[in-house]
């Protein structure tokens, strides 16, 4: 095992130690050496995950709607790389799904398994997990520099809070979640992991929209119609049936 692998999984284990504070774990890569499927195939059987990293931007095509965006002529700043699954593994029972579309992590790239040369870093979200339809298995990653001012299309989660407290849920009510994800054009810097939701204080009926949600003000909502709910307070069937 290599030295920075220790050193990560030292970090890794750690952070389990104190699950109620959000961690960011770097991520460490070296070039890949053989492209192509055989080239992968010895990669994965070595312990390692074939990933690609770029960097892309967005314009906006349209002006006045911020869902007109679409990647820029330009891709650049783009390295194959192998990382290793273990690493991989430990991330994601640390920073679960969906929340790690969502998050930004620190990349280093070494110059080799075991070397201490640094030969590029940056931070990076992740974009893709290629898995093994048969055995779920990770086959390939795909991530993107999350470089300070620039912008990516970014899936947030939606995490809805304040049932306990919610009157239309005690009245007998039920929170009917419409969305659990929003997709929103972020400056790198600024990227939720996630996005909280107040329902405490919403009747039975009474919703929340997508544009009623707050968000830093330079995430821009890619929805063509902002005014359909993410969740709605609904009557119990029961209740339902009492009324007719």
């Amino acid at each position: 095992m290599s030295t920075w692998w220790r050193a990560a999984a030292g970090s890794l284990k750690r952070a389990a130690e104190t699950p109620k504070l959000r961690s960011y774990h770097t991520i460490q890569a070296i070039p890949r050496e053989v492209t192509g499927s055989r080239g992968s195939a010895r990669d994965r059987a070595e312990g390692r995950i074939p990933a690609v990293v770029f960097s892309q931007s967005y314009i906006q095509t349209k002006p006045g709607d911020p869902t007109s965006v679409s990647p820029s002529s330009s891709v650049s700043r783009k390295r194959l790389l192998t990382t290793e699954k273990k690493q991989i593994k430990a991330i994601l029972n640390s920073v679960q799904l969906p929340f790690f579309y969502s998050t930004t992590f620190p990349l280093q790239i070494r110059a080799g398994s075991g070397s201490s040369t640094l030969i590029d870093s940056g931070r990076v979200l992740p974009i893709k997990i290629h898995r093994n339809e048969e055995t779920g298995e990770i086959m390939n990653l795909v991530f993107a520099w999350a470089e300070d001012g620039k912008e990516i299309k970014v899936d947030v989660p939606l995490v809805f809070k304040g049932e306990d407290v919610c009157p239309g849920i005690q009245k007998g009510g039920y929170l009917h979640i419409v969305r659990r994800s929003l997709r929103y054009l972020c400056p790198a810097e600024h990227i939720p992991p996630k996005i909280e939701v107040d329902v405490s204080k919403l009747d039975i009926e009474d919703k929340v929209l997508m544009h009623e949600i707050d968000v830093h003000p330079t995430l821009k909502l890619l929805s063509k119609n902002e005014a359909m709910p993410v969740c709605k307070i609904l009557a119990s069937k029961m209740q339902d049936s009492e009324s007719a």
